[in-house]
């Protein structure tokens, strides 16, 4: 009998909304045949060891959701955490999706919870279209100014 797939789901105490249940809601159910593993961890620069950990323990990909406050020292924490996560991505080879809402984006709550929604939802979707259809799928939206998040962009023509 085959072993079910893994992706992990990791998330943080400090961010202001709930983007992890975001998250796995899209991975459900995009992913029906996976197993979906979601972990809490206190802050963003606790990510990186989580996402060694679930991908060791057989998660064939991870989504690491976090929240960056608007402090100086804040910002020097997202670019640690930035560091190690793309570490985590070549020492292991397996996909690691970073996806982050710093609070400096807006100065209205209610925008900034949009922002988490919308952006944890669009690169779950994005990171269970590489795991269902192949790592090369997204490669028909490249160079389309696409964002998470926000509205698209669009290409310069």
């Amino acid at each position: 009998m085959q072993a079910s797939r893994c992706v992990g789901v990791i998330d943080t105490m400090f961010a202001r909304v709930d983007m992890g249940s975001v998250a796995v809601e899209v991975l459900r159910e995009m992913l029906p045949s996976f197993r979906v593993v979601r972990w809490t961890v206190p802050g963003i620069k606790d990510l990186p060891g989580a996402a060694r950990r679930l991908l060791d323990s057989g998660c064939e990909a991870v989504i690491t959701l976090g929240w960056v406050g608007r402090r100086e020292a804040d910002r020097l924490s997202y670019l640690a955490m930035s560091v190690g996560l793309i570490t985590v991505s070549v020492l292991t080879g397996k996909i690691v999706v970073d996806v982050t809402v710093h609070e400096d984006e807006s100065d209205d709550p209610r925008e900034l919870r949009r922002i988490a929604i919308e952006r944890s939802r669009d690169h779950a979707r994005n990171l269970a279209l590489m795991l269902s259809k192949g790592p090369d799928y997204l490669t028909r939206w490249a160079g389309m100014g696409r964002r998470q998040g926000y509205p698209d962009v669009g290409p310069i023509e």
